[in-house]
């Protein structure tokens, strides 16, 4: 029997484009938008587009963060996309005062205007990954390139977390990765192939 997709329901608006990219690799998703809907899935997938407030804010009044911190701790399989990498810190620049679930220490950061950068940092970038064997990379082309669009990224108090680096200015982590718990800035869900790829390595890993 194949594990059951859980996507979490954050209020915000990509997660149709999340559903479609598991139901052309033959998958169903689940919306997660309860603490009991975790009880029937094996897999959670939490996509992003908004802001990080909104997003926790969202998450405490469904009564999603300690469950979903619990799904974390017991290291079950985990997929953040983009806001759903971000919330897994502590604190958002984008949000004062607001926390994250603070799973992973560290905070997002926005991009240095210093360093006359175009923000949002928006469209194809090159991804390198840390560790080639990491489950998630397999068969993934080289070089490596998907689709980011946003203004702010984590900066892991933990360096050793860093599953890839993108340079933007300065390079910045465009991934962490830790047991079977992943978390991306960029979106699999825009990055055609490449992105088809990272996203059935998950659901088969």
């Amino acid at each position: 029997m194949a594990d059951r997709i859980g996507v979490i329901d954050y209020g915000g608006g990509n997660l149709q484009n999340v559903l479609n990219v598991l139901k052309f690799l033959g998958r169903e998703g689940t919306l997660v938008s309860t603490p009991s809907d975790l009880d029937s899935v094996d897999r959670l997938l939490f996509p992003g587009v908004g802001s990080f407030g909104d997003c926790v804010e969202d998450l405490d009044r469904k009564q999603l963060r300690d469950p979903i911190l619990e799904w974390l701790s017991q290291d079950r399989p985990f997929f953040g996309i983009c806001l759903g990498y971000q919330v897994l810190f502590e604190s958002s620049a984008e949000s004062p005062g607001l926390k994250g679930l603070g799973f992973f220490k560290g905070e997002v950061v926005k991009f240095s205007d210093d360093l006359g950068l175009k923000v949002p940092h928006m469209g194809w970038n090159e991804v390198a990954p840390k560790d080639r064997s990491f489950l998630l990379w397999k068969d993934t082309p080289a070089p490596l390139h998907l689709y980011f669009v946003h203004s702010f990224h984590p900066k892991p108090a933990d360096e050793s977390l860093i599953n890839s680096t993108t340079v933007y200015g300065d390079p910045f982590a465009s991934s962490v990765g830790q047991g079977n718990i992943f978390a991306c800035q960029f979106h699999p869900e825009r990055s055609q192939d490449a992105g088809l790829t990272l996203v059935r390595n998950f659901l088969e890993g």
